[in-house]
């Protein structure tokens, strides 16, 4: 990394490196806290977390001056990234870039610690994992960059997973909007919160690998001219995700909100959602939670059920929720119809559906979510061209 950003000052560029910790030492780190306190405060968590990239950033630095390319190093405080008082999920609310830009001024490359800020109070807060993601992009904001580089361990973001289809083809481009969407739905490429503040702040974001040379991709606005765009630009998945059932509800007002309220109460995010009423007026709600939640969402809904006079509740954690996600889903149809037609071809069961204007999600058999995912990507011809 030393010699690629040597070789960009060399170009002419001014140059803002924002680094991450090195890989393991945040996991390390914590251990460390957990030998000392079982749940380890918040505010002293996040002064030892902190650590971990600015290691990386004198390390960084070091390399930079050995190469005869000035640099210097800062922590987020340093550079006053000021963040709100949320320890461990702290939210950027304002970037000091003057002493950036002046050190830019006199040539220097600037290295920033990413994934840390302080707070009004001055303590040091971090922003939670994938954090260095969001303190780059933030940066490239308030500084006016004319791109923002993200280096990661994949060339670029493709059409699926490559190591479920090894026809997955590398996008040359993709949407803000799609790219939020894929994150959010299993694409572990980039951290939402970076991609959202990038659409923000229409702040151009390039996925590049850091250990081969190539283009990667180029993450921006849509461009309305390109009338050649796909209808779909990519499939994304998760297997985190269970399913729980209340059968046999009183179809009455207010019976969704009986359920689920108390499973947001606990903490327990809900995607997808999907009511059925039958002919005898009582009626059966579906929901999916993360994997890890399930047991604990499970155990809610008895109470809630016996208090409704429900039936029964059910659970399955042998689910997968697979997407398609395309801009070009908004001036094309028969999407879905294409989507279910591949997957009834293969006998792929759909057990929940759910739609937005850029997307279809269907929530299948886990066993059943690498077949779904060739026979979509064979279906809407994503391959390599």
């Amino acid at each position: 990394m030393a010699d690629r950003v040597a070789r960009w000052r060399a170009e002419g560029n001014d140059v803002v490196v924002v680094v991450s910790a090195m890989s393991g030492e945040t996991n390390r780190l914590i251990a460390l806290a957990e030998q000392c306190q079982a749940q380890p405060t918040g505010r002293e968590l996040d002064v030892l977390l902190s650590t971990g990239e600015q290691v990386t950033t004198a390390l960084l630095s070091m390399a930079l001056h050995s190469r005869d390319c000035p640099a210097v190093s800062y922590t987020g405080g340093q550079v006053r990234v000021l963040t709100d008082s949320a320890h461990t999920k702290a939210r950027i609310k304002n970037i000091d870039h003057e002493r950036i830009q002046t050190d830019l001024g006199r040539g220097n490359v600037v290295v920033v610690a990413g994934f840390q800020g302080v707070d009004e109070h001055n303590n040091i807060t971090t922003l939670g994992r994938g954090g260095s993601d969001t303190t780059a992009v933030a940066l490239a904001a308030a500084l006016k960059a004319q791109e923002c580089q993200i280096y990661t361990d994949v060339d670029g973001v493709y059409t699926t997973d490559p190591r479920v289809v090894k026809g997955a083809r590398r996008l040359t481009k993709i949407t803000f909007e799609e790219m939020l969407e894929m994150a959010s739905l299993g694409s572990k490429v980039l951290q939402i919160r970076a991609v959202e503040f990038a659409g923000k702040y229409s702040v151009p974001l390039r996925v590049l690998s850091s250990f081969d040379e190539g283009p990667g991709t180029l993450i921006t606005l849509e461009d309305q001219s390109d009338v050649e765009a796909p209808v779909i630009s990519g499939i994304a998945f998760t297997r985190d995700e269970a399913k729980l059932t209340v059968a046999g509800i009183p179809d009455t007002p207010g019976v969704a909100y009986r359920i689920l309220g108390p499973i947001s109460e606990a903490n327990i995010e809900v995607d997808v959602i999907v009511q059925n009423v039958a002919e005898d007026n009582s009626t059966d709600l579906t929901f999916t939670v993360h994997r890890n939640d399930m047991a604990r969402a499970a155990e809610i809904l008895q109470n809630t059920a016996e208090s409704l006079g429900a039936t029964e509740v059910r659970s399955d954690d042998k689910i997968a929720k697979l997407s398609i996600v395309g801009v070009g889903m908004r001036s094309h149809a028969g999407v879905a119809s294409k989507m279910f037609s591949a997957l009834a071809q293969h006998n792929v069961n759909i057990q929940l559906i759910t739609t937005s204007e850029i997307k279809i999600s269907v929530v299948i058999d886990e066993k059943f979510l690498e077949l779904a995912v060739r026979a979509l990507h064979d279906a809407f011809e994503l391959e390599q061209g």
